[in-house]
């Protein structure tokens, strides 16, 4: 829908978006506001309001068990670099796929994300989880795109970043982006085709060298 407008000679002032949109550098106004997946050689252009996170579940806690992993695919994200810098080695699929293969016990574990943590939730199913602090790139940035507007687009940002918002992000299953210092991540302008050739990269590469090739410490 973005796409679309800006094919349109439309934007919006201010856009909240994840990794996958691609490189929309050009198009951004510099923010003040730096975090290393939102930086670029232009400045600091967007900013994580709220994050999400990997996990590892079990449904009995048993985590040393053998057994096939279920690696959730959702969008654009990497799951595969996340499940190897976690020494995590699975099989990916949807992540409606993994999800029923998960609970049917054709795969004792999952690596999934917030979203399953939230489905467990909804259906009362008791998991148990480790989460995967190595990588994210499950962020919800955002960028001001309109330098007339700064003053509005800016104050917008501002009540994202606030304490009152930042607190409720539990009640959507989101964190704040500000306990995420430590890990790798990649820039939220990454173009598709590097996405995947960063997958492929930490499907393949046994020395695990690539985050320091592609990737970003937060």
């Amino acid at each position: 829908g973005f796409r679309a407008a800006v094919g349109r000679g439309e934007r919006p002032d201010v856009l909240s978006f994840g990794v996958g949109l691609g490189d929309i550098t050009s198009l951004c106004v510099p923010l003040g506001l730096s975090f290393a997946g939102g930086d670029a050689a232009a400045g600091a252009l967007a900013y994580p309001w709220c994050a999400g996170g990997y996990s590892l579940f079990s449904l009995d806690g048993n985590f040393d068990a053998e057994g096939e992993t279920a690696l959730s695919q959702g969008g654009s994200n990497l799951p595969a670099v996340a499940a190897a810098l976690g020494g995590v080695t699975g099989v990916e699929m949807g992540s409606e796929e993994a999800y029923v293969g998960f609970l049917s016990g054709k795969y004792r574990y999952l690596l999934g994300t917030q979203r399953d943590r939230c489905r467990f939730a909804a259906r009362g199913i008791e998991v148990c989880e480790r989460p995967l602090d190595g990588y994210c790139d499950l962020y919800q940035y955002v960028a001001l795109l309109s330098a007339d507007k700064r003053k509005e687009g800016m104050a917008l940002i501002e009540a994202l970043l606030s304490d009152e918002v930042q607190g409720e992000l539990g009640q959507i299953g989101m964190r704040s982006a500000s306990a995420e210092q430590g890990k790798w991540t990649v820039s939220v302008f990454t173009p598709p085709d590097t996405l995947r050739e960063i997958a492929e990269r930490a499907r393949t590469e046994a020395d695990r060298n690539f985050p320091q090739n592609y990737l970003k410490k937060v």
